[in-house]
Formats: C-alpha cells, structure tokens, sequence
C-alpha cells in the first residue's frame, strides 16, 4: 500500500498561542470560551466519546453535547447502545471536542452517572416528533435490516398519536471531569497545552 498521500498530507498551524496570564481558574469558564468561539463552526457541540468494555477493548463515536453545568458534559443516548453497554461495566470515559478549523481540541477525562428520569423527559420533549419515534424504533447498536428498521418505525408512530414519553431503554449521562486539556496548535508543532486536573474542590493547573 502507497503511504504517500498520507504521509504528505499536513497542515501547518499558525494561530496564537494560549498566554498563561490569560487562563481562569476554573476551566468550564474557559470551555465556555472556546466554545463561543466555536459557535460558527458545523455543529460545534459534536465530541467523540471513547468508552471501554468489561474486556477492555476501546470503542469511540460521536455524540452531541446537550448540557454543560456544575456537574459536568451532559449528552443523551439509548442505554443499551454500545456505548451504554461499556458505561454499565466501565463508568469511565473520555470526550474530544474537535475543532480543527480553530487549530483547537478539548479533551476531557472523567466518570459517568446517570441523568435524572425527570432531566431526561424534560429534554426528551424538546425533541422533534420524528427524533422521538426514532428512539422507540430503533434498536440503537444492534443487526437489523432497513425493512425491519422500516417497520419498526411505522409501527411505534402508529401507536403513539399522542404526547410521547422517553422509552426506558433512553437515557442520559453526566461526565464528571477529573482532567480537562485545552490544545491550541502552534507553528513547528511546538503546541500549547494546558491540562487542568481536579483535586478536591479546586483544580490544578499545569502546561504540558
């Protein structure tokens, strides 16, 4: 195989870097930062969730973030996925938050929980009807055809007309950060790197 295409491919950064004097205490107040800036971006709230099964293998995808507050990053899924399958035996997980048009990354370490019943209805109703019917229809991660996908669909719209409620196989998870890295590319890839890293009820700050 021809590793050339590959190996030529690169992309030079040239942005500013991240002055030390200008980073908060707290890195949620800085997320939300870099996030305003990313506003503009195609879906800038997209992150990869890599999880890990009971027999180890690392799995990751990309989720959409629904929720950032004391807690934690917050996003929503059916509990029996693939994903919520590792959650179940390895609550540990790790985000990414690509934001290569910026020369950015955000990379996230920590734990889940499970969302409140009464958090994940009161999203769950924000949601279009046709996303709502498509959590009762789908078997999320498991072999199904389009037929039976089909199916499934026509036959949960025509058995709930009404309001609909979250299935109990759908849910939602908080992660509770114990490190938080902000990743600014720099020119000669001498890149910035600023990991916050949890201790006790205060964070540490360290250049990496």
């Amino acid at each position: 195989m021809d590793s050339a295409p590959w190996s030529r491919q690169r992309q030079e950064y040239s942005r500013n870097g991240i002055a030390e004097d200008d980073l908060p205490d707290d890195p949620f107040e800085l997320f939300r930062s870099w996030y305003a800036d990313a506003a503009t971006l195609p879906e800038p709230n997209a992150m990869v969730v890599a999880t890990v099964s009971a027999a180890g293998q690392p799995s990751a995808r990309t989720v959409l973030l629904k929720g950032l507050d004391a807690r934690g990053f917050s996003f929503f899924t059916n509990l029996q996925s693939h994903k919520g399958s590792d959650l179940a035996d390895n609550p540990r997980c790790a985000l990414l938050f690509p934001w290569h048009a910026l020369q950015r990354q955000v990379r996230v370490e920590g734990g889940t929980t499970l969302l409140p019943r009464d958090e994940v209805a009161a999203y769950f109703a924000t949601r279009p009807r046709g996303a709502q019917l498509g959590a009762w229809a789908s078997p999320q991660s498991q072999v199904v055809t389009e037929a039976e996908l089909r199916e499934r669909y026509a036959a949960a719209s025509d058995r709930m007309s009404d309001a609909i409620e979250a299935p109990a196989h759908w849910g939602g998870y908080v992660v509770r950060p114990v490190s938080i890295e902000f990743w600014q590319g720099r020119e000669n890839r001498m890149h910035d790197r600023w990991r916050y890293r949890r201790d006790g009820d205060r964070w540490l700050r360290q250049r990496l």
